[in-house]
């Protein structure tokens, strides 16, 4: 396969597009073979500045009559519609800067015109100015949006956060600035260009590229209102910190080591199915991603074995290949990070299995491993790779003590036969979402709401809330000498 190459990133800042700094001697690798696919680039602070200015200038919400949201919706389903027109490309760029299969993330890139068109109708749905009963007095409440937003996001979901988080905070009114990592700027980059195509008001959105020190540029800085980052904890700490000077409203996704509890009726086949799909989804490199499996001590063995077998006929190979079922880690440090976790888990007494072939290819590919025969006491650390730790739990109940003596608070999972049995469990678990018999990604259900507990973040998921994040209440009235006080 011929070595592909990406477009050089670039900015775009105060309604134009604009050259980045190129790093010395730094380069975004192919994780396919390492070998480059575009220089590594940051952001001028001078740049940074323009940015920061210019979303000030750009904020104001002097309109609130239906025919404004009208025209955002518009704009919304016009950049719907170019995306839809590019869905080959950024499948592509995914594949490429992610590593996971091009199958999958063709997947993906056709659902994002969904979501985007999904923000124009919570858009609709939302009022944004709604009468209050007040005695015949004037009284309304508004719904206005919080100010200029810092939208930050990860390598793993290089082009769906992006577009899902522009979605909602453009149908909100906020004036957005978008620092992509620096590990996947590409993809963001395609969303980006749809968007500003589709005609949005100046000022309404901005690009900027960089690593830890531009984010902390934009997220520190008092013009910005509201921050909204998926990432890693300790990048989510620092954000949370330089926040609170301001109170700046957050949405923090952060991920952690999710539990699956594997209860003592689980049907083998089901829970190693899950399992192998949770671990294997997007290279087992997503925050709601099963880590610690919890298993009654009658079936870690046979579970064990399952998995094995299950793993060993996977087709590892080239994330560009079609028939490909997974793909390479998406970049050299994370790499290094999986293979240091393995190691301290092989350092702890874990047995460590990985029977899959890899492929003769100079890139970060890693053979999906079952680390077992450790205390889940030392397994807390969030894993995210093709990566799972098996332990032995002599009871439902010792498991569900087990998964909450250290709670991811995003994700768990329950497998059984019994499902009100399962889903009392469930219910028990401290997480935001639980699943039965399980691992895939999109929303069990119509209204599931999904909330960060604990250390997961602040804030949360929910159909029909993601608009509504990137608003404030704002009642405004004629008050009366009648009130009682």
């Amino acid at each position: 396969m011929s070595n592909p190459q990406l477009p050089q990133p670039i900015n775009y800042i105060a309604d134009a597009w604009s050259e980045c700094v190129t790093i010395p001697d730094a380069w975004n690798l192919d994780p396919n073979t390492g070998h480059p696919v575009h220089r590594a680039v940051t952001t001028r602070p001078e740049d940074v500045e323009r940015a920061l200015r210019h979303a000030e200038l750009s904020y104001g919400f002097e309109r609130w009559d239906d025919a404004a949201s009208e025209e955002r919706v518009a704009v919304l389903e016009r950049a719907a519609d170019l995306v839809a027109s590019r869905i080959e490309d950024i499948a592509y760029t995914d594949a490429l800067t992610s590593g996971v299969p091009i199958a999958k993330t063709r997947m993906i890139a056709q659902f994002l015109p969904h979501r985007i068109r999904s923000a124009a109708a919570d858009l609709r749905a939302i009022p944004r100015r709604t009468a209050l009963a007040a005695g015949g007095r004037d009284v309304r409440l508004y719904k206005v949006p919080w100010g200029p937003a810092a939208i930050l996001t990860p390598w793993n979901g290089p082009s769906f956060i992006p577009a899902a988080k522009l979605a909602s905070a453009l149908a909100a009114g906020c004036p957005v600035i978008l620092k992509p990592s620096e590990h996947a700027p590409s993809s963001a980059q395609i969303i980006v260009e749809c968007f500003v195509t589709a005609g949005l008001p100046s000022g309404a959105l901005q690009l900027v590229h960089g690593a830890g020190d531009v984010g902390a540029a934009i997220t520190g800085d008092h013009r910005v209102r509201i921050v909204s980052f998926t990432g890693g904890p300790n990048a989510g700490r620092a954000i949370a910190r330089a926040a609170a000077e301001d109170f700046k409203v957050l949405q923090l996704e952060l991920g952690g080591n999710n539990p699956a509890l594997v209860l003592a009726d689980a049907d083998i086949d089901v829970t190693a199915d899950g399992l192998l799909d949770g671990m294997t989804k997007l290279n087992g490199q997503w925050c709601e991603g099963p880590g610690k499996v919890l298993a009654h001590t009658s079936l870690v063995e046979p579970l064990r074995e399952a998995l094995l077998d299950r793993l060993a006929r996977l087709e590892i190979g080239h994330s560009l290949d079609e028939n490909t079922q997974l793909g390479p880690i998406s970049n050299a440090p994370h790499f290094a990070t999986l293979h240091n976790r393995i190691d301290a888990l092989r350092a702890h007494g874990a047995v460590i299995d990985q029977p899959a072939k890899l492929p003769e290819l100079d890139g970060f590919f890693l053979s999906p491993t079952v680390a077992s025969g450790i205390d889940a006491a030392v397994a807390t650390a969030e894993l995210f790779g093709p990566l799972l730790t098996l332990h032995g739990v002599e009871s439902d109940e010792e498991g569900l003590r087990v998964a909450n003596a250290n709670p991811s608070g995003l994700d768990a999972y329950v497998f059984g036969r019994d499902l009100d049995h399962a889903i009392d469990i469930g219910a028990r678990v401290r997480s935001g979402e639980v699943r039965v018999n399980g691992a895939k990604i999109a929303d069990l259900a119509e209204g599931s709401a999904q909330s960060f507990w604990g250390t997961a973040g602040i804030g949360g998921h929910a159909p029909g809330e993601s608009v509504r994040v990137f608003c404030g209440d704002r009642v405004v009235g004629v008050d009366s000498p009648d009130l009682p006080l």
